[in-house]
């Protein structure tokens, strides 16, 4: 039996757009305003994240720390544009990119406080996944988030994602405390139901040009 070697496929910058959110390839040109989308509530829109944006020196050293992740072919990040706005309101992207497992995650994702609760993520998560499974042809799309972050917990259980587990003390917050992740996960074999339901809630099909 011979052993089975998954195609390879190209991890680059290419732009997806749905309804109201496009998302653009990450670079330095963004960082003035994805930190003006941060102020003044920034606390509040890293209170779950290990690294928090809080300069814009903060800011531009985040995007290189991204953009060499996006080098060497482990990460895509993404700014996260309001269209009808055509203002930089957050990031995302697919990182821990395992070509030769078919899986990636979705996360480092963010929005500024008045774009929160407005169903600007869950488009973009549909965005993403749609590359993930129909382009690269991926099997697992992984999701994590801080054990205590109910919110972000109960919208990945409403978007069709299964937990798994938790990886207890899994990371360094920016205060120094441990922070518990729970994981999530997604299967090639579930995504036609959840792009089915995320459909119905009037997410749109995706568009990708590549740049």
């Amino acid at each position: 039996m011979s052993a089975f070697t998954p195609a390879p496929f190209a991890v680059k910058p290419i732009v997806l757009s749905g309804t109201r959110v496009r998302l653009e390839p990450l670079t330095q040109g963004h960082a003035v305003a994805l930190y003006e989308a941060t102020r003044p509530q920034a606390e509040v829109v890293f209170r779950w994240h290990p690294k928090h944006i809080d300069s814009q020196a903060a800011c531009k050293a985040w995007i290189d720390a991204a953009l060499l992740e996006q080098a060497s072919g482990t990460s895509l990040p993404f700014a996260t544009i309001e269209i009808a706005s055509g203002k930089a309101i957050g990031s995302s992207r697919l990182f821990n990119i395992d070509q030769a497992h078919l899986r990636a995650e979705i996360g480092y994702t963010w929005l500024g406080v008045p774009w929160q609760r407005t169903g600007l993520n869950r488009e973009t998560k549909y965005l993403l996944m749609c590359h993930a499974f129909e382009t690269w042809h991926l099997r697992r799309v992984e999701f994590k988030t801080h054990s205590l972050n109910v919110q972000s917990r109960t919208a990945l259980l409403k978007l069709g994602a299964s937990e798994e587990g938790t990886l207890r003390r899994h990371m360094i917050m920016s205060d120094g405390s441990a922070r518990d992740s729970v994981y999530f996960s997604i299967l090639d074999s579930e995504w036609p139901t959840v792009k089915a339901k995320l459909e119905s809630g009037g997410a749109a099909f995706v568009h990708q040009i590549d740049t």
